[in-house]
């Protein structure tokens, strides 16, 4: 038991330890550092699209693609802080509004998103209750009031359409034949690659976007990323020799990922901090790895519908008592009867199977189709996790589900 005495010393001792971190904003993926290595020509493209803004001249939209952590995002906020400092600078009347569409109860509805952007604009919009339509006229009564130019960053775009489809992108370049004296440009930015193509061939033609693709970092590059970053981020030579190769090497297996690099610099700073150690050894990035990945999967589960969460507990607890691969037939009573318990109607076999196809691709479980003659064909699953990391979740699941 830690009394309130016992706290305060230990914050008083914590206040008084020899950090290993002199800047541990650099190695967070919202930092933006001075030099942005290897995306000299992206940035070029990106300034040269937005330019015009400048001149109160509408830029063309514009889409970027590019797998996770490949620096559009980064690039993105550079280029538009470096436009905002200059249209102050030149009294342009420039707005840029950036919005994460991973960000629930902001870009999870038409209405909040446009209650949101109204808000930017000092306008008053109620949680709900009022019609669309008028949330869209409030919108334009506001930005309308002055002559100004109105950028729209939409991050993972791929994510807002995924949760309330393409008519929101439609809508809001239609906008601009109703503004009078202001006028909107779109920027999103998407992970999925073929995203503009499943769009509804009336939204891409309003849109009238220009793409710009980023490719991945390899490994050498994210080494000098690295370095640049861990120099800011931390006091002195506390990295041991091949800390950073080897940070490198897992993102250039992970496609690239210059924030997954970060990510396990930073992760395995902290855990030397709370260790009280003086060094980032390569042993401290396994064990960041592992970290990583343990939250990564804790996180996927505990944002999955009620149905998968039975279904992912059922495979847990059969597997987990048999020590050997399962198949979808085994764990279907086991699942029916968590249903029961819960008060929910169980799924039908066939939906079962879907949503542990889905779970293997979330690369929680490995779920191989066989054949069992003219028995027909089969699932046979196998976890994609650490046992000491299912334990932990199949916990977790129990009292989520209060079985």
């Amino acid at each position: 038991m830690v009394d309130e005495k016992g706290l305060t010393d230990f914050f008083e001792g914590y206040l008084k330890k020899d950090f290993i971190f002199k800047n541990r904003k650099a190695l967070q993926s919202n930092y933006i550092p001075d030099n942005i290595h290897y995306r000299e020509n992206e940035i070029k493209q990106i300034a040269n699209i937005l330019a015009p803004s400048l001149r109160m001249e509408k830029p063309s939209n514009l889409f970027i693609y590019g797998r996770t952590g490949t620096g559009k995002t980064l690039c993105v906020k550079y280029v538009i802080k470096n436009l905002l400092d200059l249209s102050k600078k030149k009294n342009v009347n420039l707005r840029i509004f950036y919005l994460n569409c991973k960000l629930k109860r902001i870009a999870d509805t038409e209405y909040r998103l446009l209650a949101q952007l109204t808000r930017e604009f000092g306008g008053e919009v109620p949680a709900t209750g009022l019609p669309t339509d008028e949330v869209y006229r409030g919108f334009i009564k506001y930005l309308d009031e002055k002559k100004q130019l109105l950028i729209i960053v939409l991050d993972e775009i791929d994510q807002l359409v995924n949760k309330i489809g393409d008519e929101i992108l439609y809508n809001l370049t239609r906008l601009n034949s109703e503004l009078l004296n202001s006028e909107i440009s779109l920027v999103g930015i998407s992970n999925d690659m073929v995203f503009a193509d499943n769009l509804d061939s009336r939204v891409k033609s309003s849109l009238s976007e220009e793409e710009l693709v980023f490719s991945p970092y390899n490994a050498l590059q994210l080494q000098k990323i690295l370095k640049e970053r861990a120099e800011i981020a931390f006091k002195g030579e506390v990295i041991e020799e091949g800390v950073i190769e080897k940070c490198s090497a897992y993102a250039a297996k992970e496609h690239g990922d210059a924030r997954r690099a970060l990510e396990l610099l930073r992760v395995a700073g902290e855990l030397v901090e709370r260790g009280n150690k003086k060094t980032v050894t390569l042993e401290n990035i396994d064990a960041a790895e592992a970290k990583i990945e343990r939250d990564r999967i804790i996180d996927i589960v505990n944002s999955q519908p009620k149905q998968f969460k039975l279904t992912l507990y059922a495979i847990f607890e059969m597997f987990l008592k048999a020590n050997k691969c399962i198949f979808t037939g085994d764990i279907y009573e086991i699942y029916k009867n968590y249903c029961f318990r819960t008060g929910d109607r169980p799924l039908t076999q066939r939906r079962l199977s879907d949503i542990v196809a889905e779970l293997d691709l979330l690369g929680i479980i490995n779920a191989k189709v066989i054949s069992k003659g003219r028995y027909g064909r089969t699932r046979e699953i196998c976890l994609a996790i650490p046992n000491s990391t299912a334990i932990k979740i199949n916990n977790m699941l129990k009292e989520d589900l209060s079985l």
